[in-house]
């Protein structure tokens, strides 16, 4: 056989090697993950479900979804092991600061200088120039231009005045 025949064959074991290698790394991840959850962690199941760790045995686990709600799940359930803030940040809603209020910076420094004069009162009596021209005082000078340009013929530039 010539080695362009087997050269297809070779590309397909080699792309599948890659494959199964990424695949049992993760798996493996997460069996590691799986395997450092103590009691006390918070969690989210493959089905979505949110929870915190109560016992930890060999192929089991069991979970505390709320007041007086006990679940046995297996391990190969657990989807992901949160850090605490995240898992307070998602089910209890609360954000957890590292600064405090006593810290926080204005965006910009208009806050931060006093206004040296007054603000002007939105209900004063004079009115704003914005540029903008009265366009009823304009169309009868336009339209009197316009006819005096229809009235007169077009010059081109192939035009002769000696016809």
């Amino acid at each position: 056989m010539k080695l362009v025949t087997l050269l297809p064959f070779i590309v397909l074991i080699g792309a599948m090697f890659l494959m199964t290698r990424s695949a049992k790394r993760k798996q493996a991840q997460a069996a590691d993950m799986r395997n450092q959850m103590q009691p006390g962690s918070g969690i989210r199941t493959i089905g979505g479900m949110y929870a915190t760790v109560k016992e930890v045995n060999d192929d089991t686990v069991l979970l505390d979804a709320g007041p007086g709600v006990e679940l046995l799940f297996a391990k190969n359930a657990i989807a992901t092991v949160l850090s605490d803030d995240e898992y307070n940040r998602i089910v209890h809603g609360i954000e957890h600061d590292l600064k405090s209020d006593a810290d926080l910076v204005p965006d910009d420094a208009s806050s931060l200088t006093e206004p040296d004069e007054p603000a002007a009162d939105a209900s004063d009596d004079k009115p704003i120039d914005l540029g903008k021209k009265d366009t009823a005082a304009e169309e009868p000078a336009d339209t009197a231009t316009e006819a005096k340009a229809d009235a007169e013929p077009k010059k081109t530039d192939g035009d002769s005045e000696a016809k």
